[in-house]
């Protein structure tokens, strides 16, 4: 598959999937864009991939809007920036809540509105979701609802482009192996007193293969959604679960 010519934007492209995303896209032959607030990570990964690298903060509009111009017209957007955190719904602050409201179902509405905007044409809007989109887990009420408004958005913007051809879907894998579970689960085994190993079995026996989740099947997962023969998946939420949704 080649998608040689296509222009893919991907957020948080300086670290976990994002990072990954962008190893596999540009070695697609597309024409590969990244984006996130820390300009170290970002950089690195243009080193490695032949990205560019453009600054923004997906929760603020006239940010998103000065990526997109910077960018260029794009055929592909990726909504792949967000951020976990993790408390009792009695200790959930509402700055908490807002947080994790802002960065991970704000930041996908501003990102795929610019995005349709501008886009040429023909187009795939894809945001990386979670399997909390798809189900609860405890102590993450903020981000599951975060998530869940994402699979909303996806299916309704999916109905509005329909008759053109542009799609909207969605990739809602569990737990990653990236730095943000391994932050997820720091955080376990000091509020537990896990261990590190511990809490990682933990976090993996949530999946029914009992594992961690690669990068690099959300990147097989996105390249199908964006290349030949996807033209009529639109509207959905892929699991990358193990069966476990």
């Amino acid at each position: 598959m080649t998608l040689s010519g296509k222009r893919v934007l991907i957020t948080g492209g300086g670290s976990g999937a994002g990072a990954d995303l962008a190893r596999g896209f540009a070695a697609a032959g597309a024409e590969v864009v990244i984006s996130g607030r820390r300009l170290g990570p970002l950089e690195a990964v243009a080193k490695a991939t032949g990205a560019r690298v453009v600054q923004a903060d997906v929760t603020d509009e006239t940010s998103v809007a000065a990526m997109f111009a910077a960018a260029g017209p794009c055929d592909i957007v990726i909504a792949n920036a967000g951020a976990a955190d993790s408390a009792p719904m009695q200790k959930t602050t509402l700055d908490q809540w807002n947080a994790m409201i802002a960065v991970n179902l704000t930041g996908v509405f501003l990102t795929f509105r610019e995005g349709l905007r501008q886009m040429p044409g023909w187009g795939r809007l894809v945001a990386v979701a979670s399997s909390a989109g798809l189900k609860g887990y405890a102590k993450i009420v903020p981000y599951a609802s975060a998530k869940h408004g994402v699979i909303g958005i996806v299916r309704s913007l999916s109905l509005e482009v329909a008759k053109g051809k542009i799609t909207v879907n969605a990739i809602c894998p569990g737990f990653l192996d990236t730095p943000m579970t391994d932050h997820s689960i720091d955080v376990i085994a000091a509020k537990t007193g896990r261990s590190l190993t511990e809490a990682r079995a933990a976090l993996e026996g949530l999946s029914p293969q009992n594992r961690l989740y690669q990068p690099a099947e959300v990147t097989a997962a996105a390249l199908y959604l964006c290349g030949p023969g996807s033209e009529g998946i639109n509207g959905v939420a892929l699991p990358i679960t193990g069966g476990e949704v």
